[in-house]
């Protein structure tokens, strides 16, 4: 028999075929050798002939991606599955360069259908927990890694990720394991040595966490992120210069390093280096704008500075950034730019937010009643600092036969005098700062503490993640923070009427505790130097009357100022009297008056004395005039002590109403004022009208030691009675709520006398 004769077109076909298969062969070497472009050009060959080879489109693909066209890869990659749905490593592939497109769930996709086809395919797995990390299905993107690592045990990158997953879910010690194994598998991988230097630096092991962020800049000398996180390490041992040079170091390798710049910046924030400070935020900022916490952070430095210039812009982007729910600013900051209180939840809620962190955790076992209540108290601030100023005498006072202290202090370990009468006044006094917030929550915990009181809130060194892990069944937020913290982990905030009325608990995510004077605490055995000084030696004219206000000077606004210049030339001879907290920010005071048509001269600032002399030099001034829309807070209570009568106008937010709750605690609600204009007028009526003021004096004299502000003994009970009613919910397994005043106001005459200061 003859052989069949073939058709001419299926002739072409075969060899058409035959062609592509051998160009694809060359194309395939060049792509082996590394000749990207020429392999391209050749796989374009192929396709021209054969446009579903299947080979050539996924390795096109790859290609287009490895050159950065992450579309044009998608679309190659896509091609060749339509061809053949059934090849694992396309779909794997393929879901590598969705993910870097943000399609996690496109990218999802395709890597459960790489599993799917190939069940063994570990490399899979680890991208498939890649997207759902992005996606915070942390639990689910840990179980795909467990998977990766069971299948390849020697899978240094699964078991980086690994680590990474599970520092996402607070479980450091674990991460630390993770991060181990990975170098283990892998001396020379530079990421988990970084990754890991992290993890440590977060368990508060500075001196492992320096060892191993310095080992990756040895593995690459050029590893800016590395340098960086170096000097954030280096600024936590208070390493300060080496901490700066670090962060030079990483700028000098990437100046549009937005990160490190930053980082410089808050180094130089702490050294007082102000404008040093907001030179390197300016830089940052000119590299990303939208760095977490930078813009609001550059604007409280351009508010300490009493940098006013564009003030009313930055502020307005500030808030348009909060409104998009960037986080944008520490919460902080917030409340000395606006008297908004939505603005200020809303700006704590984004600054707090954190993964929910409690179920990592055994849950709290319930409680038995016990003899005492057990209450600790957290802080950064048990030494010479305002919050230990206010609270020693609280610490003393509590009735020990109905109550158990534990502190757990998290600040610098400083032998003070106030250090020593803080650490006297608890049953247990527990320095924590080298453990991590878990740890730490965990130790209170083990400790069975009833009530844990937060005395930081949102404020400098505060370690809002200890509460996150549930430290306690009852868990409060206290003086430090004059403000919601926004976090569905604490139960309560401690206030008095005043400062939140009823109509304002909605701005608040915690339940409202109720105090029936001022919530603020006072120690009334705080002393008074006996140091008489001049008013020569404080740089204040023989004549004419002192309005002064001791505030930090990132509360004053340009609002503010304004009145209180327009106070200065209605009141001829008078000065204002204002704390220099840093040297640009005096200058420009001084200026500022002066455009407002006021001789700078009339500016006299006071430097920073010990607390006794400080409270001793008040003598010297007629009329403490405050801010807003952040109020006088312990300076207010400093200047009361003192027989400094203090005029305020109350504001909408907590921390513009302050001032009012003192007054009212102290019985001289007449110097608080509702709007600008009654504020300026009442300043003007007491510095013309000394008779008046001679008034006020005296009754602030009369009442200091008699009124429920200064009186610690009568404020002990009352917050006793508060932390009783939290027990007693708790206790009964309801939820927690409003909680109004005690009813049973304790008089002073059924208190024992106390210590009286000057």
């Amino acid at each position: 028999m003859k052989p069949p004769i073939k058709s001419p077109a299926k002739a072409r076909s075969a060899a058409s075929a035959t062609r592509a298969q051998e160009r694809f062969l060359q194309g395939l070497a060049l792509h082996q050798a590394g000749q990207f472009s020429e392999a391209r050009a050749v796989y374009q060959e192929v396709l021209l002939l054969q446009p579903r080879h299947f080979d050539a489109l996924h390795l096109s693909g790859l290609i287009a991606y490895q050159a950065g066209d992450i579309r044009g890869a998608v679309a190659l990659i896509g091609e060749a599955i339509k061809v053949n749905p059934s090849f694992p490593a396309a779909q794997n592939n393929q879901g590598v360069a969705l993910r870097d497109l943000k399609q996690p769930e496109a990218a999802l996709a395709c890597f459960e259908r790489a599993v799917r086809l190939k069940s063994d395919y570990a490399e899979a797995y680890n991208n498939r927990a890649l997207v759902l990390r992005d996606l915070k299905q942390l639990e689910a993107a840990l179980a795909s890694l467990d998977k990766a690592v069971a299948l390849k045990p020697d899978y240094a990158a699964a078991h980086n990720n690994r680590g990474l997953t599970l520092q996402d879910l607070g479980r450091h010690l674990a991460a630390l394991e993770s991060l181990s194994r990975a170098i283990a598998c892998n001396a020379g991988f530079v990421e988990a040595w970084y990754n890991l230097g992290n993890v440590l630096h977060e368990l508060k092991r500075y001196p492992d966490a320096l060892q191993s962020l310095s080992h990756a800049i040895a593995l690459r000398p050029d590893y800016c992120e590395a340098y960086s996180n170096r000097g954030n390490v280096l600024r936590d041992l208070k390493q300060y210069p080496a901490a700066l040079e670090s962060y030079d170091q990483a700028t000098r390798i990437n100046a549009g390093y937005a990160e490190a710049w930053c980082n410089r910046g808050n180094v130089l924030l702490d050294l007082m280096k102000l404008d040093a400070a907001l030179d390197s935020y300016g830089e940052a900022i000119a590299r990303n704008p939208d760095l977490d916490s930078l813009y609001g952070t550059w604007l409280y430095t351009r508010m300490r500075l009493c940098e006013w210039g564009g003030l009313d812009e930055h502020i307005a982007r500030l808030f348009e950034k909060i409104t998009r729910h960037e986080r944008a600013t520490p919460a902080f900051p917030v409340l000395a730019l606006t008297g908004s209180r939505a603005m200020q939840r809303a700006a704590a809620g984004l600054a707090v937010a954190m993964p929910p962190l409690q179920p990592a955790l055994p849950g709290i076992s319930e409680r038995s009643r016990r003899e005492k209540i057990r209450v600790g108290y957290f802080s950064a601030d048990l030494h010479d600092h305002a919050t230990a100023y206010l609270m020693a005498e609280l610490f003393e006072r509590h009735d020990k036969s109905r109550f158990e202290l534990i502190a757990f202090s998290f600040g610098p370990d400083r032998d003070d005098t106030m250090r020593r009468r803080v650490a006297a006044a608890f049953d247990r006094f527990i320095d924590v700062r080298e453990r991590s917030d878990r740890e730490v929550a965990l130790l209170s915990r083990e400790l069975e503490v009833d009530i844990a009181v937060d005395l930081k809130g949102l404020t400098q060194d505060a370690r809002p993640g200890i509460f996150a892990w549930r430290a306690a069944p009852v868990q409060v937020n206290y003086l430090g923070y004059p403000g919601t913290m926004g976090a569905d982990f604490i139960d309560y905030l401690i206030a008095d009427s005043t400062v939140i009325p009823e109509e304002s608990r909605q701005y608040f995510s915690e339940k409202i505790a109720y105090l029936p004077y001022s919530y603020q605490v006072n120690d009334r055995g705080r002393v008074i130097s006996d140091r008489e000084f001049t008013r020569e030696e404080m740089g204040l004219p023989r004549e004419g009357f002192v309005f002064c206000c001791f505030n930090n000077n990132y509360k004053i606004t340009p609002a503010t100022f304004d009145g209180w210049m327009r106070v200065l030339e209605r009141v001829p001879g008078s000065v204002l009297w204002l704390l220099e907290d840093n040297p640009t920010a005096a200058r420009n005071l001084r200026r500022e008056a002066e455009q407002r048509g006021v001789e700078a001269a009339r500016l006299v600032f006071a430097r920073r004395l010990a607390p006794a002399e400080h409270l001793a030099r008040h003598g010297l001034a007629d009329l403490f005039i405050d801010t807003l829309p952040y109020n006088a807070h312990t300076t207010a209570s400093d200047a009361l002590w003192a027989g400094l009568p203090v005029l305020t106008c109350i504001g909408d937010a907590f921390a513009g109403r302050v001032a009012a709750s003192l007054l009212h605690a102290i019985g001289l609600p007449e110097l608080i004022t509702t709007t600008a204009a009654e504020y300026e007028a009442m300043a003007i009526e007491l510095a013309t009208h000394p008779e008046a003021l001679a008034a006020l004096r005296e009754k602030l004299a009369r009442q200091r030691l008699s009124a429920p502000l200064f009186d610690t003994e009568r404020f002990a009970r009352h917050i006793e009675d508060i932390f009783t009613q939290m027990h007693e919910r708790s206790l009964a397994g309801l939820a927690p709520d409003h909680l109004p005043p005690p009813t049973t106001l304790i008089p002073p005459s059924l208190l024992q006398e106390q210590p009286r200061a000057r």
